[in-house]
């Protein structure tokens, strides 16, 4: 990609938190910022991500099948401190290139869910390395808002565009749920389960010793926490059973999209304006 498609593309994604349209609508993006291996330079690139089920994420260094290593890929071998943005969060990762039959299992499960990363590795006589981004962050991210308001928002915004993925990637799945869909499924799981526990332990005690109108407000939030959090568990069971069909999945998922919905839809309404208040 030139120079300055590239930026064109960091902008939109800064522009609309993640969100960028033309030939990467609907794909899975991240911002990476090297160490330039030879000038020292910070670089800012975009690249697909795949979830990998726990506190990484995994970029592939295809370069479109180029017979050459992309020069981020050159960069994190130099230096595998980097900055990752996910158009939510900002933060500091380390760079770790997998090797053996670990880069192949990610590999496999990057072709089962795109075939065109093994159209990439067709082209090419390189093996085309895996790296997975581990997050080093000791405190919680930045996420470049003006107000806690905003923050949930685009948090919320963030879910519903994962759950939009996930629903059209079932949609086009075949007879069985493929490898790295069920990652997806159960990453988003957990994602949620961090985000509710994290307002439950946090956000609401914070509100609630402030607006003590707020009462009412933070006790349905908190019941439909728990409703969401018995779909998530059976979105679980459902996407771990052997031989999961993509069906049953996607009812799972359509019942969790309906339920959470009005559940941000709800909480944005009642709880962003007072946040907003409360920065200015």
């Amino acid at each position: 990609m030139s120079s300055d498609f590239n930026q064109q593309v960091i902008n939109e994604f800064r522009a609309n938190r993640g969100r960028v349209g033309g030939c990467f609508e609907g794909a899975r993006l991240l911002l990476l910022t090297t160490t330039g291996a030879r000038s020292g330079a910070s670089h800012t690139t975009p690249v697909g991500y795949l979830a990998d089920g726990g506190e990484r994420v995994l970029v592939i260094a295809s370069a479109g099948g180029s017979p050459k290593h992309p020069d981020w890929y050159h960069n994190i071998l130099a230096n595998p401190r980097l900055t990752v943005e996910d158009g939510v969060f900002t933060y500091e990762a380390h760079a770790v290139v997998l090797d053996g039959a670990e880069r192949d299992r990610a590999f496999a499960r990057a072709v089962e869910a795109a075939p065109g990363w093994a159209e990439y590795q067709a082209k090419t006589e390189r093996v085309i390395p895996v790296v997975a981004l581990e997050s080093v962050e000791n405190g919680p991210p930045s996420m470049g808002t003006t107000s806690m308001g905003e923050a949930v928002k685009a948090v919320h915004d963030a879910f519903r565009r994962e759950l939009a993925l996930i629903r059209a990637e079932i949609t086009a799945s075949g007879p069985r749920l493929g490898a790295q869909l069920r990652i997806n499924c159960l990453t988003l799981c957990q994602g949620l389960h961090n985000h509710h526990t994290g307002e439950d332990t946090a956000l609401f005690p914070f509100l609630a010793g402030r607006y003590e109108e707020l009462a009412p407000v933070i006790d349905r939030l908190r019941e439909e926490h728990g409703r969401i959090a018995a779909l998530l568990d059976e979105l679980r069971r459902v996407v771990t059973a052997e031989g999961a069909e993509p069906a049953l999945v996607q009812a799972e998922v359509g019942r969790l999209t309906t339920e959470l919905e009005a559940h941000l839809a709800y909480e944005e309404e009642r709880l962003i304006p007072v946040l907003d208040a409360a920065a200015r």
